[in-house]
């Protein structure tokens, strides 16, 4: 069963670029701070800026809005796509499972990010689960509504296609990547959470909040090969995860890997 949206009150939603003049008009009631957060978020990260005021004026009618605290599932892999989901706060896990039931993360959704969307296009069912990690804010537009509001807006038309062929590039690399040795794609992986760290005594840091289990699902292998490589890692000085910390100690060496 689908978990829905916690509420269904719907807001005002302002998703035009900040530098317009009439943008403090069209805000969202200051007695809810926390959604006038999403919209400057969302603003401040140019989402949205491209589409006309008459498409802005229609997403700020259909949106209705839904927070959902950590660990909740918005969405299951064979559901019923009942309409696109707009990430506005936190972040979510993109889920499927193979076919001997082992889950893979395909991906973790920022804000600006649209999920549901292909499914909502094609007519057919969740293609993917949907899993929030932190307490996350969506703006949800049902399925009809949709369809009818990228028929008549061509710019939002548009817009959601780019999105889409976004996330069509980045199943392809998915799917590449799972044909490169296991060393390569951790390597990829302990690269990527790299950029919010910091480098003390020598020795790169990194917060890394992610089981042995975990990491193997996004990268796609088994919870005891990510342990096999990480102490391999460990055994060359080359990166060592203590806890919930990423420790880079040859930085060169995992770029080095990553590339391989």
């Amino acid at each position: 069963m689908s978990v829905g949206l916690v509420t269904s009150e719907t807001k005002f939603l302002d998703f035009r670029p900040a530098t317009d003049p009439e943008a403090k008009s069209r805000a969202v009631d200051a007695s809810r701070p926390a959604d006038l957060g999403s919209i400057v978020k969302l603003k401040s990260n140019g989402f949205f800026s491209s589409l006309s005021e008459p498409s802005i004026r229609t997403i700020n009618q259909l949106a209705r809005f839904g927070r959902h605290p950590a660990d909740t599932t918005i969405f299951f892999e064979g559901d019923i796509a009942r309409g696109v989901y707009i990430l506005c706060e936190g972040r979510a896990e993109v889920l499927t499972a193979d076919t001997d039931g082992k889950t893979r993360i395909l991906k973790v959704a920022l804000p600006g990010d649209v999920l549901g969307l292909n499914s909502v296009l094609a007519g057919t069912s969740q293609e993917v689960t949907v899993k929030t990690i932190h307490p996350c804010q969506f703006a949800f537009i049902p399925r009809g509504a949709f369809l009818k509001f990228v028929k008549e807006h061509g710019d939002a038309c548009l817009y959601f296609a780019q999105h889409l062929s976004r996330d069509c590039h980045a199943a392809y690399e998915v799917i590449r990547s799972m044909g490169t040795p296991v060393e390569k794609r951790l390597a990829r992986f302990l690269m990527s959470r790299c950029p919010n760290g910091c480098m003390n005594e020598g020795i790169f840091r990194a917060e890394l909040v992610l089981t042995h289990e975990a990491i193997s699902q996004h990268i796609g292998c088994s919870r005891e090969t990510v342990s096999r490589v990480l102490s391999d890692f460990k055994r060359r000085r080359v990166a060592e995860l203590i806890g919930t910390t990423l420790l880079v100690h040859d930085c060169a060496v995992l770029e080095s890997l990553s590339a391989i």
